[in-house]
């Protein structure tokens, strides 16, 4: 039998004080609001099983439950641990620990292909033998791969925001278990806009690196810039005249992968050695940002990569080779790195899968994300600009971005802009200054506070007078 000495007895304190850190952390993190109005409890009893249960309507969890079942599929009738929480003397006492829920998702932990390091039977075999096949083929390829996408539950078409509804659900809790009718928090954009938006291009083949030029000239005639991810090796030179004619024009370069073949994550060992190189290139390409071919990703070895920047992993992948999402609509940290998620459809998959030449998806998605106040992130390929078609579509993306940028506030900038602002809101703090707050660290003059509260059973967010949301 274990012995419970003062020792035995001390870690276990210490334990379930790190625990209650962490979980405190996670909204924390998340809102950048004082930790002393979160104040979360997890119920002991902890379930040996990890599975799917909801916390509300709007957010699908993948982790343990404590003293109910989980669902083993997210298709199922599942338990709602929003029943269960329960406010008390100050404090959420709750079922679960969000901040390992939120992590699950953000991982993508659910996922069995790639949780251990494998790649799927029809991923390995596809990129194998796609460098003889034709685009025709791949299409139809693809297109029997992806047979029944619509029907599967989770994450949630077209866009999947579980981890923002786990924290506005939370926070709305702790509003309640503070006994205040507001708590501050440092909004999520600078300058009080609602929501943030970049544009990325991919560019895969030798023809797109000569239509980059037309595709900046595009971009621009909308007052738009963008990331172009560039393809270091094999796939087409890359001068430095070509690097800088992107800069020069205040457009943004990424690494992307090294050589686009599809096998960047096969084994840990090839892994390390190519992102050796990769590291390199990033130094060489003055560049802190970095994207894996076809968005495969294992986050657990993102300690290797020498980035500021990652940009991919999907919120929905239902139809990527590689399955899964992090369910997020905003940025978050793997470690040191902060994950930009894509959070829209790619242009390739629009057009070659679901043979779409309209913006109704984007627009969608779009909308779904600003009402989160979220962040959304094109990938748009100059490989598939060629045809007026795909460039009018794209036009029109361009045109209806404007619209809202400037009806709903919305922060049009680019990926390392995304990076510098959301790294100096993590290092802010909110102060007490008298009956008011104010926010200090880095960058606060471009900071705005909000205020959560709690209206009619929901969470309500407002800025602070005089801020424009």
């Amino acid at each position: 039998m274990p012995r419970f000495g003062p020792e035995n007895l001390s870690r276990a304190h210490r334990a379930r004080e790190q625990s209650q850190i962490n979980m405190i952390d996670g909204i924390t993190r998340y809102y950048q609001c004082p930790q002393q109005y979160v104040r979360i409890s997890v119920k002991e009893g902890a379930s040996s099983t990890t599975g799917y249960f909801r916390f509300g309507e709007g957010s699908t969890c993948y982790g343990r439950l404590w003293g109910h079942p989980t669902a083993q599929t997210p298709d199922g009738p599942l338990h709602d641990a929003l029943a269960s929480a329960v406010v008390r003397d100050g404090t959420v006492h709750l079922d679960f620990d969000p901040s390992e829920v939120a992590d699950n998702l953000h991982r993508e932990l659910y996922v069995d292909d790639w949780r251990h390091g494998s790649v799927s039977a029809f991923a390995a075999l596809y990129y194998f033998v796609r460098p003889i096949l034709g685009v025709k083929v791949r299409k139809h390829l693809q297109k029997l791969h992806f047979r029944g996408w619509e029907e599967a539950p989770f994450p949630r078409w077209p866009v999947d925001s579980s981890v923002d509804s786990l924290h506005a659900e939370l926070m709305r809790l702790c509003v309640r278990a503070s006994g205040r009718d507001q708590i501050p928090f440092i909004w999520f954009w600078p300058r009080g806009t609602s929501s943030c938006a970049v544009m990325t291009h991919d560019v895969e083949t030798k023809l797109g690196r000569d239509l980059c030029g037309e595709l900046m000239d595009l971009n621009d005639s909308f007052g738009i810039k963008a990331s172009f991810q560039v393809v270091p090796e094999e796939r087409y030179d890359v001068p430095p005249e070509f690097l800088e004619s992107i800069r020069r024009r205040g457009f943004e370069i990424a690494v992307h992968d090294l050589n686009h073949d599809g096998h960047l994550y096969k084994s840990r060992e090839q892994f390390l050695e190519r992102v050796a190189r990769i590291n390199a290139y990033g130094e060489q390409f003055r560049t802190k940002g970095f994207r894996a071919g076809v968005l495969y990703r294992k986050q657990a070895w993102y300690d290797a990569l020498k980035f500021a920047y990652d940009m991919s992993v999907p919120n929905v992948a239902r139809l990527d080779p590689q399955h899964g999402g992090c369910c997020t609509v905003m940025p978050y940290f793997v470690g040191d790195v902060l994950e930009l998620p894509v959070t829209t459809i790619q242009d390739y998959t629009l057009f070659n899968i679901l043979d779409d030449y309209s913006i109704d998806i984007w627009k969608q998605q779009m909308e779904l994300i600003t009402a989160k106040n979220g962040f959304m992130s094109f990938i748009v390929h100059p490989d598939y600009m060629v045809q007026p078609r795909q460039r009018e579509v794209y036009a029109a993306l361009l045109e209806h971005l404007v619209r809202v940028q400037g009806e709903k506030r919305v922060w049009v900038t680019t990926p390392s802009e995304v990076n510098r602002w959301w790294r100096q809101r993590a290092a802010m703090r909110l102060v007490e200054d008298g009956e008011n707050w104010r926010i200090e660290g880095q960058g606060s003059e471009r900071a705005c506070i909000a205020y959560a509260g709690e209206v009619s059973g929901k969470l309500s967010v407002s800025l602070e007078e005089g801020a424009r949301a």
